[in-house]
């Protein structure tokens, strides 16, 4: 899972970048401080992996991984190549899901590129960016179908009328990914690899002395834009989260107490990141090793089995599953068996979250 963190620029993106990935972006109090996409690859949490190595005496533990890009931050003009919009754009197909970062701190020593912190207005100048950026691929596209038209192919009428739905609906300042998309036609559109047909959440970023407190009209603002659409919001503090990273287990401990802090800020974002994308976990284990592998929600076990090699699902006879909760229950897979906890899948089985799976297969 690839998530590119936008915003304008100096709304935190690049702090809770490092934050959550401890990669270093540099930071700085002026715009387009981020100009090459910084790229972290992190861990993805999961407390089952520790239990169930310890269970197995595992040599080596592989959690599943997420990318986060730190993308430059965007102005008002963008799509038309202002301040770094053509790089902006480049960087953003390339992504998975958008982590739309949306300033809710007032700070007169941080310098909003609008001079006023507006969080409907900044988010309305990043979804207009993307918006306008999609209106040219899509005009491009309807240019193209309609040329070919003549051809007198069938698919190119096809082509026009998705089009020009698509483009009504951007026309009325509505992004791709709140729009109800046929089935046959989901091939052509994703083709097109439009911006605003991402999954996009929201990342209110509040001051240090706002955190545990009752919402602002700032993460309001947010939180009513989410709603709008549909999606994913998390209220977290950037500063605080980075400075999470400097400490040990007992410091973090007694700050996050301090804060009023449950979950971290990665916790957080991994647990909506996943939401978003329709994502779970399976989980392999044994003495060799205990990994995690992620895989789209309604995968059946042969496909599953793919992500650990082509030939476990060229070769898939059936899978052996048992539920995390299980296993630990009757602790381990024998015990688990001999009391008939394990269960025998065949091709047709959807994999659920958190189950734990041997594959049978032969090649």
């Amino acid at each position: 899972m690839k998530l590119g963190v936008v915003g304008l620029p100096n709304v935190g993106k690049s702090t809770l970048f490092n934050a959550i990935t401890q990669a270093g972006a540099e930071c700085a109090n002026y715009p387009f401080c981020t100009i090459e996409a910084n790229v972290g690859v992190v861990a993805v949490p999961d407390y089952r992996l520790d239990r169930l190595a310890s269970l197995y005496d595992s040599k080596k533990v592989t959690p599943a991984v997420i990318k986060f890009v730190d993308i430059a931050g965007l102005v008002k003009g963008a799509s038309k190549g202002e301040g770094l919009g053509n790089k902006f754009l480049s960087h953003i197909r390339e992504v998975d899901a958008i982590v739309h970062v949306v300033r809710c701190f007032i700070d007169s020593n941080v310098a909003h590129v609008n001079e006023k912190v507006d969080p409907a207005n900044d988010m309305e100048t990043i979804n207009l960016e993307l918006i306008f950026a999609d209106i040219d691929t899509v005009m491009a596209r309807l240019d193209k179908a309609r040329n070919m038209i003549k051809t007198g192919e069938k698919k190119y009428y096809q082509q026009v009328k998705v089009c020009e739905s698509i483009m009504s609906h951007l026309e009325q300042g509505q992004p791709v990914r709140t729009m109800t998309i046929d089935k046959d036609d989901r091939e052509f559109v994703d083709s097109m690899w439009l911006l605003t047909a991402k999954p996009m959440m929201y990342v209110a970023n509040i001051s240090e002395d706002m955190l545990g407190k009752s919402e602002s009209s700032l993460v309001k603002a947010v939180r009513i834009q989410a709603q709008k659409e549909n999606t994913q919001y998390i209220v977290l503090c950037a500063k605080v989260e980075e400075e999470l990273t400097h400490l040990n287990a007992e410091e973090k401990t007694f700050f996050c107490e301090s804060y009023g802090i449950t979950r971290s800020g990665l916790d957080l974002l991994v647990e909506k990141g996943y939401a978003l994308l329709g994502l779970i976990s399976y989980l392999t284990a044994g003495e060799k090793e205990t990994r995690a592998w992620t895989i789209l929600q309604g995968t059946r076990a042969p496909q599953a089995a793919g992500k650990i090699h082509t030939d476990f699902e060229k070769g898939f006879i059936r899978a052996e599953v048992v539920p995390y909760e299980t296993l630990m229950e009757y602790r381990g897979y024998n015990n688990a068996k001999e009391q008939g906890k394990v269960r025998s899948e065949g091709k047709d089985y959807v994999i659920k979250d958190g189950d734990v799976v041997l594959f049978r297969f032969n090649v």
